[in-house]
């Protein structure tokens, strides 16, 4: 004799019907959590971006106080042990910062001007609605 339940279902699994309501519920919750999730990231993004550029300003003055010169590049900083490596901006993925030199005629050297602040290239828009490459 077969274990039928009054209705005269045997009881075990689930219908197609119960699978497609969860796996509804599920898609809809998975679609709710992936902007939080690229929000975090970019926020993330955003933290590493802004110590990178405190970092790279702070040692370009120590450098310029030092050296009483600013430095010709990045590199530079790397070269007389300043940084271990130039860092890379999160934003473009890799270490090419946009460089802006001091004038000649308000630089520490006056023969030799060097740079006197560094940004991000990248074109994008952050959370807050400014430029990156204006940061």
């Amino acid at each position: 004799m077969e274990n039928r339940t009054p209705t005269g279902d045997r009881g075990r699994g689930f219908t197609i019907i119960e699978l497609m309501i969860v796996m509804t519920i599920v898609g809809i919750l998975v679609s709710m959590a992936i902007p939080i999730y690229q929000k975090s990231v970019i926020r993330a993004r955003e933290s590493v971006l802004r110590q990178n550029l405190f970092t790279l300003r702070n040692v370009i003055d120590e450098y310029t106080y030092d050296k009483t010169k600013a430095p010709q590049s990045l590199d530079d900083l790397v070269r007389e042990g300043y940084l271990r490596q130039v860092p890379v901006d999160p934003m473009t993925g890799n270490s090419d910062w946009e460089t802006i030199m001091e004038d000649a005629v308000t630089s520490v050297n006056q023969t030799e001007p060097g740079i006197y602040e560094v940004r991000s290239r990248s074109d994008k828009k952050s959370l807050d609605g400014t430029y990156y490459k204006d940061w």
